[in-house]
């Protein structure tokens, strides 16, 4: 797994705007005074009231300099200004809503690859809920809560690709994800599945380690371990079955090591 020289805070969703402000107080923390967040409201369809919440909220943890994006087409991924924001940026901060709106508005695009470019060249991606999931290189786009794991109706799709090799998913214990995402791994066993929890976040460094923050928790299911399923038989409805899969549930205080897939105990809490 390939260190960066950026950094991702990567939020299940729900997370607290109004109170102590754990996760989204990252911002204020990470940047030096003058360097700009842009809220990237691609993935919802009501741009203006989202991104005047993220405004006042950024605003009033410290935020001076914060600026409202709204590409909602292609053309609007293309265009110079639009890009020329994101290039300004040292954080950018990704609303939720629906992820393939994120995908499917920006990838291949300039402003795709100015997001890229700020993250490879040191800046801070942050992204709740759909923003989350589409962090990783392949995505959940679709899939059953609160129901047992079953095969074949777990739906994915190509993501942003800024952190290979896991499949991220979001609201994770409060809607019951589990199943989905011990499908997905059951899957592709090499791929780390992250389930983070509502007002809970991991934050990555570059090279590779992230720690957990927020007042919930996040689940790390592990396939490498893997002895056998029947995910690859026939009858795609049935019950998933699965041996020797690898759990890891982590709260604040706790980290995780993507390269050698290893838990940290980190000395503080957030």
């Amino acid at each position: 797994m390939q260190e960066c020289e950026g950094y991702l805070i990567i939020i299940g969703g729900a997370e607290d705007k109004n109170g102590e402000s754990v996760i989204l107080k990252q911002a204020p923390q990470m940047l030096s005074e003058g360097e700009i967040l842009t809220v990237l409201t691609t993935a919802t369809e009501k741009p203006e009231e989202v991104g005047a919440d993220y405004y006042e909220v950024f605003q009033r943890l410290g935020v001076k300099n914060v600026q409202i994006l709204d590409i909602s087409t292609r053309d609007d991924a293309e265009n110079e200004n639009n890009c020329g924001k994101i290039r300004s940026s040292k954080c950018v901060f990704m609303t939720g809503g629906d992820q393939l709106r994120i995908t499917s508005i920006l990838g291949g695009t300039a402003a795709y690859a100015e997001l890229k470019s700020c993250y490879n060249r040191g800046g801070i991606i942050m992204g709740t809920s759909a923003g989350a999931s589409v962090m990783s290189s392949t995505m959940v786009v679709q899939g059953k809560d609160n129901e047992p794991a079953r095969k074949c109706t777990l739906k994915m799709a190509p993501g942003l690709g800024l952190l290979g090799g896991v499949i991220i998913d979001q609201h994770f214990d409060q809607r019951g994800r589990f199943g989905r995402l011990l499908c997905g791994v059951a899957e592709n066993p090499d791929v780390l599945g992250i389930g983070i929890d509502e007002d809970t976040a991991v934050k990555l460094y570059p090279d590779m380690h992230f720690e957990i923050i927020g007042s919930n928790a996040v689940t790390i299911i592990d396939g490498k371990s893997i002895q056998c399923s029947n995910v690859s038989e026939l009858n795609p409805d049935e019950i998933l079955a699965i041996m020797g899969v690898t759990v890891h549930t982590l709260p604040r205080g706790y980290g995780f090591n993507l390269k050698d897939r290893k838990v940290l105990r980190l000395k503080d809490g957030n």
